[in-house]
């Protein structure tokens, strides 16, 4: 009895993160269908694929079914930077079936493919629109039924030894055609409308010999072309990101802060900076990438609070233009977090970043299309998980609503994925609002739990002294003065 088994050749796609979803690539050989409604990207995937896999070994012949001439089509995917022109009529060819296809006889159709194929002897072989052949045709002039066509035409497409493609117009995975049970591979294209947002996204809902990644995976089309945004992937074990001793410690660009945290935040670790508006997150945060800079790293933020250049500070600034510091846009509109955290950790790798900020979760969770905002939590778990895989040490900002009596850490729920926790609040002293900040939490270490005042200069955070205690208004209920004339530490926080 052997044991060898066929090798299927997989194919990269060049479209990015398709082949993660696809589970490694495209199978050679393989009969598959790109199907969707009008307008959701189907015919610009086609495209894609075809520029990225046609070469002289492996030309392709393109198929076009409806009365659209080619040259119009061509017009518009000029547009797109995956667009080679040097391959049209060289490796590529654009065949227009729409005379056969009018003429409703299945039978022609099928003679001038094959005719076709066997005068350029393709690699690829791509039909677009399939749908408009099976609307077109007429049982009363075709010799051949659909469903025999179908079968056909799919026994052909093997024999051809090509990479195939049916592009067609469906509105449900539940259409009952035969060519969904023909077919290989079977990629879904949605498209849907959340209030003021598009949203696109793709399913595989069919790759014969490989396992895909299931579900739905957004993406987006762009002048670059089709982009996917597959879930984040954690790291292997061995890999970056495992166990980090806690005596690894870096520090936070800030001073006195890091004895309050116990000498610094352990590498690896995340940190989440909550408080209210105006309180000084985001300066800490640049603070942070700032610190590093000076130590030789390199660093990646995605804020998603709108700020000039100016605003960033002077020396942030020059760290983002110099390229020491990447900045991920979030400024798309219907952002999913899958998106920004395939684009976060696409720019980690790039600068080989050690340290991330995400400015702010909240700015985040209402950049995001509504339909994303539901799992958030369960979203934003696997982008921490995901960051924290690729060895980096994680800093995110959260906006609180300061209530004085109500202390919090996170408007989510979401305080126990990270780390570490530094909390930041107005407190009334003698008829002035004052900021104060505290570490609440750093994990399997000791840090301090005094509340520290602090003040905002030229120089960004400067902390003061602990409070000792103060007279006012907490919660709406006078206060008795309180006193604490010598530091205290506070266990390992948990």
């Amino acid at each position: 009895m052997t044991t060898d088994k066929a090798t299927i050749k997989r194919l990269p796609t060049g479209v990015p993160g398709l082949d993660e979803v696809l589970g490694g690539g495209l199978p050679e050989f393989s009969f598959n269908v790109i199907a969707g409604s009008p307008g959701c990207g189907k015919t610009t995937l086609a495209h894609q694929l075809m520029f990225a896999l046609a070469t002289p070994e492996r030309p392709a012949l393109y198929f076009t079914v409806l009365g659209e001439p080619p040259l119009k089509m061509l017009r518009y995917q000029q547009q797109f930077e995956f667009f080679d022109n040097a391959k049209v009529n060289a490796c590529i060819r654009f065949v227009n079936l729409s005379q056969e296809t009018a003429s409703g006889d299945l039978q022609k159709v099928l003679t001038r493919m094959v005719a076709e194929v066997e005068r350029h002897s393709p690699g690829l072989v791509m039909v677009d629109s399939f749908r408009s052949v099976v609307l077109a045709h007429d049982s009363g002039k075709s010799f051949i039924g659909l469903q025999e066509f179908i079968q056909q035409l799919g026994m052909l497409m093997t024999s051809w030894q090509a990479t195939t493609f049916l592009i067609g117009e469906y509105f449900t995975e539940h259409d009952p055609n035969p060519v969904f049970t023909v077919a290989d591979g079977l990629i879904w294209l949605r498209q849907s409308i959340d209030r003021n947002s598009v949203v696109r996204k793709m399913e595989v809902m069919k790759m014969r010999g490989q396992a895909t990644l299931s579900g739905l995976h957004t993406f987006r089309i762009s002048t670059t072309g089709v982009r996917v945004f597959a879930p984040p992937q954690l790291a292997g074990p061995g890999e970056a990101g495992s166990a980090v001793p806690t005596d690894n410690r870096l520090r936070m660009g800030v001073p006195g802060l890091d004895e309050m945290m116990g000498a610094g935040l352990p590498r690896g670790y995340s940190l989440l900076v909550a408080g209210p508006t105006g309180a000084g997150k985001s300066i800490l945060a640049a603070a942070f990438l700032v610190e590093g800079a000076r130590g030789g790293e390199t660093g990646v933020i995605a804020a998603f609070e709108q700020r000039s250049g100016r605003s960033r500070g002077r020396v942030m600034s020059e760290l983002i233009a110099s390229g020491r510091v990447g900045v991920v846009d979030a400024r798309a509109p219907a952002l999913s977090v899958d998106e920004i955290a395939t684009l976060l950790i696409a720019e980690v790798h790039r600068l080989k970043a050690s340290r991330v900020v995400i400015d702010s979760l909240s700015g985040f969770e209402l950049a995001l299309a509504p339909t994303f905002r539901e799992d958030f939590r369960e979203s934003l778990s696997r982008l921490v998980s995901a960051l924290a895989s690729t060895g980096a040490t994680v800093l995110m900002t959260s906006e609180l609503e300061d209530r004085y009596d109500d202390l919090r850490f996170s408007p989510y729920g979401t305080a126990f994925l990270t780390d570490a926790i530094i909390v930041q609040r107005y407190i009334e002293v003698d008829s002035r609002l004052q900021r104060v900040i505290a570490v609440a939490k750093v994990r399997g270490s000791a840090h301090s739990n005094e509340l520290r005042l602090f003040n905002i200069d030229d120089d960004g955070i400067q902390i003061g002294k602990m409070l000792d205690g103060y007279e006012g208004l907490l919660g709406g209920r006078p206060t008795r003065r309180v006193r604490s004339k010598s530091p205290t530490s506070g266990s390992a926080g948990g």
